[in-house]
């Protein structure tokens, strides 16, 4: 019986060519996908765990430099996606079909996709090993994995996301697909918008689509029968005072009902009630029925970083909080989601991470210590309907760190301008490309200098 096969390209070829990698100069390794092949063993200078975001920018960044077959990038998804579109999906804004691209056309031609995933790590020996056996030798190490999004930790939650239109999650590539739908169709009743009691990334997204449902259920002329519920597990309604005050207010003024400590544990879709565990007093919980349902996940780091030596008690792995440099291991750094760097988990923080992994990593590779320093800049752009951000952007320890000289906590159609249209070309152009290091630049800029 003839086994399977799997593909690892070295990636030398154009992305117009499709039909003739041998004409086109690819290298093209044939590896059996049988337990029985033997098992491949190569060394690298660079490998990056994760080609997502951050993977994708530093191979873009270091192997153009290096040069061919130096820098290894293990990936197993061939599609690409700019999730902060997902928001903008869910509410009808943008089509799906713009969200993503092949993942072959991020990374650079100079880089090794290796189309597999690590299951182990042994820093201690410089290696990693992938799900298909081989091990991978590397100087040094980048991992940059992102969060897994653990939807069968709550009961119930898999069989909605399935069976019941009613039922909806932004965060997953496929699930987004069913938002819109759902918003169109509930006509009255309990529209429930769900954040886990678990880190997460782009801490904003689930009231984004709560504030632009409600904003289409008043176009719609249906918002009088519908009571829109925003159920948090955080005791505040944003992280950062500067910011939660004006959507509390904004709460407020369209009668958003905020139930802060309520943390999803069930969805029995059969009867449409949501069940909700009260934070504050663990023992008790409390149901509600709903006519439409958004989840956002419990999530975790991957499960292949759990119990490696590069991570914490919580599985995230440890890096200096300055120079992204792990805690222990010098010639490992980490971005990203993945990482226990205390910061909203956003595109926008991988963008201020790359120039700061990439001179470090320079100066490493180079005998150097490590100098740049990351100040934890993240953004979260809060669509509040009517064409409106609140443009939330700040650092460490929740200082303000805006980028214009006007006051970003108001809700402006100019912010809105710059999340819908001109993010996500910034994305595709320059981000995953390595040449966006964030705002830094500009605000200082726009503030003569002061940080």
């Amino acid at each position: 019986m003839a086994c399977t096969r799997t593909v690892f390209l070295r990636l030398s070829c154009s992305v117009r060519d499709k039909w003739s990698p041998k004409a086109l100069g690819c290298q093209v390794a044939w590896f059996s996908s049988s337990p029985a092949r033997e098992q491949q063993e190569k060394k690298y200078d660079i490998v990056i765990v994760g080609g997502g975001c951050a993977g994708s920018a530093i191979a873009n960044k270091f192997a153009p430099y290096l040069g061919q077959g130096k820098v290894a990038v293990v990936e197993p998804h061939e599609t690409h996606y700019y999730q902060p579109m997902f928001t903008l999906v869910g509410a009808g804004i943008k089509d799906h079909k713009q969200t993503h691209t092949q993942t072959k056309d991020v990374l650079p031609d100079e880089c090794d996709w290796i189309k597999d995933k690590v299951t182990s790590f042994d820093p201690n020996n410089n290696s990693v090993t992938t799900a298909g056996g081989d091990k991978l030798k590397y100087d040094y190490l980048l991992v940059s994995m992102g969060l897994q999004l653990n939807y069968h930790s709550v009961k119930g939650l898999e069989e909605a996301l399935k069976e019941d239109p009613a039922v909806c999650s932004n965060y997953h590539w496929q699930h987004v697909k069913k938002t819109h739908p759902a918003i169109e169709n509930i006509q009255s009743g309990n529209a429930i918008f769900t954040f886990p009691n678990t880190p997460v990334k782009c801490a904003g997204a689930p009231q984004k689509i709560c504030y632009l449902a409600e904003n289409n259920f008043s176009k719609a002329g249906k918002r009088d029968r519908i009571n829109v519920m925003y159920n948090t597990s955080l005791p505040v309604i944003f992280g950062i005072p500067r910011y939660a005050a004006p959507l509390e207010e904004i709460c407020k003024n369209r009668n958003i009902t905020v139930n802060k400590r309520h943390n999803l544990v069930e969805v029995d879709h059969k009867n449409n009630r949501a069940v909700f565990q009260l934070l504050d007093t663990p023992t008790e919980n409390v149901s509600f029925e709903y006519s439409m349902l958004h989840v956002s996940p419990p999530m975790s780091s991957p499960k292949e970083l759990w119990g490696s030596s590069l991570v914490d008690e919580t599985n995230f792995v440890t890096v200096n909080r300055d120079t992204l440099q792990h805690t222990k291991y010098p010639n490992v750094f980490g971005m990203g989601d993945c990482t226990n760097a205390p910061t909203a988990k956003t595109a926008a923080a991988i963008s201020a991470q790359v120039g700061v992994v990439n001179k470090n990593l320079s100066l490493v590779m180079d005998g150097k210590q490590p100098t740049r320093k990351y100040d934890g800049y993240t953004s979260c752009p809060l669509l509040v309907g009517n064409h409106k951000v609140i443009m939330a952007e700040f650092g460490y320890d929740g200082s303000i760190l805006e980028t214009f000289p006007i006051n970003q906590a108001k809700a402006m159609r100019s912010m809105y301008f710059m999340k819908v249209h001109f993010m996500p070309q910034l994305y595709w152009q320059m981000l995953v490309k390595g040449l966006w290091h964030g705002p830094g630049f500009f605000r200082k800029l726009f503030r003569f200098g002061v940080a």
